[in-house]
């Protein structure tokens, strides 16, 4: 607006010296830019009394739009706007280039949470936050991809890459503006998984309803967790020991069997302990379709529609990855 303004000037100058003082266009591009910045250089030539008037006219009207100019440009160069707006767009080039990636939206305290927490297993995730206190702490963390808008437009979750993404995280402060994210998302992308976050016990049928794969109630876990502090404290920090555990040191791990060979589908989970020299230990199992199996038997089959849950540190849950896919293996 202030660029558009002192066009406005520069070109009524040069048409009122044009045509009062009969000066060329160079000569009355001159003289408007002088009279402007009021730097008293002295006058292309002797003005007549129109000239004088009109001259006075140009310093009152410009004066004001020229200040205007220079302050907001000062501010803008000194505030980081335009820092900010090359850093943004440097930013949305690498979101644009990821996939399968977690889009979180929402930086409070369970959104940060979430994101130390991704950024910890090594996955990538975008942040939507448009609250200025929290995009201050985002520009101020390098490593966090981030988009200031409204979660819950349409143009802003595309922006995001949400049609790549394998899941999205909902962590907005009002339950009505976290049904109607997921109803949006789910919208968009069909097959992403979504968790929210809800507060009132009676979101949660609405969230699910909505398109939600997982609802989470940050005020019931820390009340369950104050009371099994009280009741099995050891258990409770055991468990917290276990899992704040680097994964070079111990990690609790979800093993897919959709590559599992054709040597251990279909036969007791036996056949795959046999082979298990890795270190890895396997501590549960999900069935398609049916519960969690919590230290599950010798003679539960298992076949490739499972997922196991194995204990043990990065290098041998890798190893236990490739030997249960291992092709050589006969029997």
């Amino acid at each position: 607006m202030g660029l558009l303004l002192l066009f406005t000037v520069v070109a009524l100058g040069v048409t009122g010296f044009s045509l009062i003082e009969h000066y060329n266009f160079t000569e009355a591009f001159f003289m408007t830019i002088i009279t402007i910045a009021t730097v008293g250089f002295k006058e292309v030539h002797e003005l007549s009394p129109a000239g004088m008037w009109f001259t006075a006219f140009l310093i009152i009207i410009s004066f004001g739009i020229f200040a205007y100019v220079v302050t907001s440009f000062t501010q803008f160069v000194v505030d980081g706007v335009f820092r900010n707006y090359f850093r943004t767009k440097r930013m949305q080039g690498k979101i644009d280039k990821l996939s399968d990636h977690v889009i979180v939206c929402g930086y409070g305290r369970n959104g940060k949470q979430a994101v130390q927490e991704l950024l910890a297993h090594k996955v990538p995730a975008v942040v939507i936050e448009n609250e200025p206190a929290h995009i201050e702490m985002l520009r101020e963390t390098a490593e966090i991809l981030y988009i200031d808008g409204d979660a819950t437009q349409d143009e802003i979750l595309l922006q995001a890459g949400l049609e790549r993404a394998h899941a999205l995280i909902a962590t907005l402060p009002n339950d009505a503006h976290n049904v109607f994210l997921v109803l949006t998302a789910r919208e968009l992308n069909p097959n992403i998984t979504i968790i929210s976050r809800a507060s009132e016990d009676s979101s949660d049928l609405k969230l699910r309803r909505a398109g939600a794969d997982n609802v989470i109630m940050p005020d019931k876990i820390g009340g369950r967790r104050m009371a099994r502090l009280v009741a099995q404290p050891d258990v409770v920090e055991f468990l917290d020991f276990m899992t704040l555990q680097s994964p070079e040191n111990v990690m609790l791990d979800e093993v897919c069997l959709d590559q599992i060979t054709d040597y251990f589908s279909g036969r007791p989970l036996r056949e795959l302990e046999k082979y298990n020299d890795t270190g890895a230990r396997i501590i549960g199992i999900k069935q398609q379709g049916r519960m969690f199996m919590i230290n599950p038997l010798p003679e539960t089959v298992i076949t490739s529609r499972d997922k196991l849950f194995a204990l043990g540190t990065k290098k041998q849950i890798l190893l236990l990855r490739d030997m249960i896919s291992d092709s050589s293996l006969k029997g």
